[in-house]
């Protein structure tokens, strides 16, 4: 029987909370105050990574010796970073990129457990069908794009045009939470206070 030690879910993110409640897994929330710019140069493995290390890092710093869980995730298409849009316009304007395409939906993830940080990157392919100017407009008007990387959510309207996906569901919702398990069960030893009844 294994038992999930409870996290600090550094994230105000309603996805990943969904997620974590989906599977049972014990948290709480405390969204941390970080700039997200990119980096000059930066590549969308690099800056996923190192936007959920620096989440991590700076909630774990308000609650040591607790599990700290940061993540970030973004679309990417032609090597360009898709972050969140800024108005419609901008929803309609990545709505359209992504139409009848294939794109990339990259995770960061870090777990933070006695002063050590673990990072992780979960990589999954999605595929649009050929959106008309109406479907586009549906999403942007239906969708809630404005909080999401992409201006879509995989498991709201966007499901009736997603062509298939290659990976790892739970990443495009927002949160790689098998990849989640695997980082924080990776270290035992450190995790055996957490493991009380």
């Amino acid at each position: 029987m294994i038992r999930l030690p409870k996290l600090i879910l550094a994230s105000g993110s309603p996805r990943r909370a969904e997620i974590m409640q989906s599977v049972g897994w014990e948290f709480e929330k405390a969204v941390p105050d970080i700039d997200e710019t990119e980096l000059p140069g930066e590549a969308p493995d690099v800056y996923v990574q190192r936007l959920a290390r620096t989440k991590a890092e700076v909630v774990a710093a308000n609650f040591p010796g607790r599990i700290v869980l940061g993540a970030d995730t973004t679309v990417v298409i032609d090597d360009q970073i898709i972050g969140k849009p800024v108005d419609m316009d901008d929803a309609r304007r990545m709505l359209s990129m992504l139409s009848g395409r294939l794109h990339e939906v990259l995770t960061g993830v870090a777990v933070v457990t006695t002063g050590e940080t673990r990072v992780g990157l979960q990589r999954t392919m999605v595929k649009f069908v050929q959106l008309s100017d109406s479907e586009i407009n549906f999403l942007a008007e239906r969708g809630d794009p404005l909080d999401k990387a992409g201006a879509y959510a995989v498991q709201a309207q966007a499901a009736l045009f997603i062509e298939g996906i290659e990976g790892d569901y739970w990443n495009v919702v927002g949160l790689p939470i098998s990849l989640v398990y695997r980082l924080v069960m990776s270290e035992n030893n450190a995790l055996k206070a957490d493991f009380r009844d």
